[in-house]
């Protein structure tokens, strides 16, 4: 029986234009569960490739010098800004769609192989020691045992520890996105509402002490439909409120709770694709995320 990748290929040769090769890679990348962001972008790619090249050549005639032409054209000579990281992306593509050529036997070599990546990560993420977490948690946490309690900054900076969220994500979440009676535990279901985001829906568990005090928020303030019914810069006030309470000298934000929240996984030993499934991402944004999460746990750069 012919493989997913060779069946893809059956209508391919080396003498193929690249339109309809093109298109059936995309077929390719959305059966293999690629994001419809990655798929957009590669898409892209390869027809600014194919509109560089002559309208006839095929498939075969591709070169490796034509390749690097192409890759310099794109920094000097089309005219149009092309970052380091959107010229990554693009050599990944290219290397991308004629490995796949060459593995599927409709070209005997792979004019892209020899091309240099051009690998771009960006800088290191701030995130914070367990020491900061806990001054942070205990700042929050006097503001709930108050005289006048008010337990809402414990309770986002919390779910946001527990979860990893982003910051949108976060605004977005309604009441009914809570399922706190689920069997094996709380449950927040992260929802989009536009279908093209639908791949980044999740379920992320929530720990008893967060149920515990989300029912004080309750009885706190009158919920009607969202979790946070505030603009997302007044939820950055309640964390930079709680650095200032802490005497950090960093600026807590969503991203940097959501790292932390990774690390915190990696460090306990949860399984890698369990990290990359929680937070959302897809397997090409997860190599640059665990390179900096295993770069941050060797170093010991969070302590």
């Amino acid at each position: 029986m012919p493989t997913q990748e060779a069946s893809s290929t059956a209508h391919i040769t080396s003498q193929s234009l690249f339109p309809p090769t093109i298109q059936a890679w995309q077929f390719f990348l959305e059966d293999q569960g690629a994001s419809p962001h990655t798929v957009k972008a590669f898409m892209a790619d390869l027809r600014l490739l194919a509109a560089y090249l002559p309208p006839d050549r095929n498939l075969g005639e591709v070169t490796t010098y034509e390749l690097i032409n192409f890759l310099d054209w794109l920094l000097a000579g089309r005219g149009v800004p092309c970052s380091p990281k959107t010229l990554s992306r693009r050599i990944t593509s290219i290397k991308a769609f004629f490995r796949w050529l060459h593995q599927n036997g409709v070209i005997l070599i792979d004019p892209a192989e020899k091309v240099p990546q051009k690998s771009v990560i960006s800088p290191m993420p701030v995130v914070l020691s367990a020491e900061e977490q806990e001054l942070l948690l205990d700042v929050a946490d006097r503001q709930r045992r108050a005289a006048k309690p008010d337990v809402r900054s414990w309770l986002l900076l919390e779910l946001l520890l527990e979860t990893g969220i982003k910051k949108g994500e976060c605004v977005n979440i309604h009441l009914d996105h809570l399922d706190l009676e689920a069997e094996g535990g709380a449950i927040l279901f992260v929802r989009y509402a536009s279908p093209q985001n639908r791949y980044k829906e999740r379920k992320i568990g929530v720990s008893e002490a967060w149920v515990e005090g989300f029912g004080e928020y309750q009885m706190q303030y009158e919920l009607k439909d969202r979790l946070f019914p505030w603009s997302q810069r007044r939820l950055e006030y309640l964390l930079e409120d709680l650095s200032a309470g802490a005497g950090l000298g960093k600026h807590v934000s969503f991203d940097m709770c959501r790292w932390t929240c990774a690390l915190n996984d990696w460090r306990a030993g949860i399984d890698h694709n369990k990290i990359r499934q929680k937070l959302g991402i897809s397997k090409i944004q997860w190599r640059e995320i665990a390179m900096k999460l295993q770069k941050h746990d060797q170093d010991g750069q969070a302590d």
